[in-house]
C-alpha cells in the first residue's frame, strides 16, 4: 500500500468516525449537543482536522442524512421483498418507514427536517436520496392507480408517512390508533 492510498484510507475512516459519533450525539442528546468542539473532543482530533472533512455542522448533517437515506433504502426495501402482493407490500413499506423514522429519530431529522445541505427534488440530487426516494416507488408505482403518476403519488403517501411520523413523534396522534392510521392510509389511497 503506497503512502498515498494509507492517507486517503485513514482519512476515510476519521470522515466516518465523525459521521457516526455526530450520529450517535444526535441520537442521545439531539442536534443542538452536537457542535464542532464536542465532535473534536469526542473523536480525539482538533477542531481543525474536523474542518478539513466537514466545513461545519450543516455538511456533518448532510452526511448523516445521506447515510441514513441508504439505511432507510435498505430498510423499505427488505420489508417489501418479503411481502406477498401490492397491499401487502404497502403494508410493509409503510411500517419500515415509520418504524425507521421511530427508530432514528436524529437521522430522520437529519434526512427531513434539518437544512444539511443536500439538493432534494432536482438533478444534482445526491445518489442516496434518489435511491431512498426509489425504494418508495418500487412498491407505490404499482397502485398509484389509472391515470396517477407514479412518482406524483409516491410524493403523496411519502408525506402521508412523513406526517404520521411526525405527529405521532410529537405526541399529537392517540398511540392506540397508529395500526389502524396505517391501514387506512393504504386502504383509502393505495388503489390495490
Amino acid at each position: 500500500m503506497s503512502v498515498q492510498e494509507r492517507k486517503q484510507r485513514e482519512r476515510a475512516e476519521r470522515e466516518r468516525l465523525i459521521v457516526a459519533t455526530a450520529r450517535e450525539l444526535a441520537e442521545q442528546q439531539g442536534w443542538d449537543a452536537v457542535t464542532t468542539r464536542r465532535l473534536a473532543e469526542r473523536i480525539e482530533y482538533s477542531q481543525p482536522v474536523l474542518y478539513s472533512h466537514f466545513r461545519g455542522k450543516r455538511e456533518i448533517i448532510g452526511a448523516v442524512a445521506l447515510e441514513g437515506a441508504a439505511e432507510l433504502a435498505v430498510a423499505v426495501r427488505a420489508a417489501t421483498g418479503a411481502a406477498d402482493g401490492p397491499r401487502e407490500r404497502v403494508l410493509a413499506l409503510a411500517r419500515a418507514y415509520l418504524d425507521f423514522a421511530a427508530r432514528n429519530v436524529a437521522v430522520y431529522d437529519a434526512l427531513f427536517q434539518l437544512d444539511g445541505g443536500l439538493a432534494y427534488a432536482r438533478e444534482d440530487t445526491p445518489e442516496p436520496l434518489k435511491d431512498a426516494f426509489a425504494a418508495l416507488l418500487e412498491s407505490l408505482g404499482e397502485v398509484a392507480g389509472d391515470g396517477v403518476p407514479p412518482g406524483l403519488f409516491t410524493e403523496v403517501f411519502w408525506a402521508s408517512l412523513h406526517g404520521l411520523a411526525t405527529l405521532t413523534r410529537a405526541g399529537r396522534l392517540l398511540p392506540d390508533d397508529a395500526v389502524q392510521r396505517v391501514e387506512l392510509l393504504v386502504d383509502r389511497l393505495a388503489v390495490v
